[in-house]
């Protein structure tokens, strides 16, 4: 009897040290930032949220980030932000833009550092989804990264179109930027 309970104690030791390994290979965010940027002839339209969510799994080196697309702030007015929402990203119907994938350099992601990887997987905006490989800046420090990036999205390849009326107020590329904290 005395055996067993032994045994099954160094069970139950090995699954607690196993799974509290396994949590932390995974870090995440709540209130990650993204930015965008519409840099055309007659008019600059900035926008952010603080509200982009999203998780990286260290030894699998893949991740999900997601942006609720009606939570940006900072139009110019109230009236650009509307249209924002219902004419063009059409956030009713396409409430999350979305990037999930995998990191393709052979690093070791948990190690403490400064490095730039590339994220290959797939970007949807706007319902249409796109295969993406983005540069992205990760800082790790004592079992936390901060990651950054910049990036453009051609509106075209998300089948946003551009009225003639506004086509020298809004930009057919526009220039975005993520930083986030992860934690485990």
């Amino acid at each position: 009897m005395a055996n067993l309970r032994f045994i099954l104690s160094c069970f139950l030791f090995a699954g607690i040290v196993f799974s509290s390994a396994m949590a932390q290979t995974q870090l995440g965010t709540q209130n990650g930032k993204i930015s965008f940027a519409s840099d055309a002839p007659l008019e600059i339209i900035k926008a952010s949220s603080n509200e982009m969510r999203g998780k990286i799994d260290l030894t699998r080196k893949i991740f999900a980030f997601t942006i609720k697309t009606s939570s940006f702030q900072g139009f110019n007015s109230p009236l650009q932000k509307e249209h924002f929402n219902e004419n063009y990203i059409e956030s009713n119907r396409y409430p999350d833009a979305t990037f999930s994938g995998k990191i393709i350099e052979d690093i070791d992601l948990a190690e403490d550092g400064e490095n730039v990887v590339r994220a290959k997987g797939n970007l949807t905006i706007h319902g249409v989804t796109q295969e993406r490989i983005i540069k992205i800046k990760m800082t790790t420090k004592n079992g936390v990264m901060n990651i950054k990036s910049e990036f453009t999205v051609l509106l075209e390849d998300h089948q946003i179109a551009i009225p003639r009326v506004v086509n020298e107020k809004l930009a057919s590329e526009i220039k975005v930027e993520v930083k986030a904290t992860l934690m485990p």
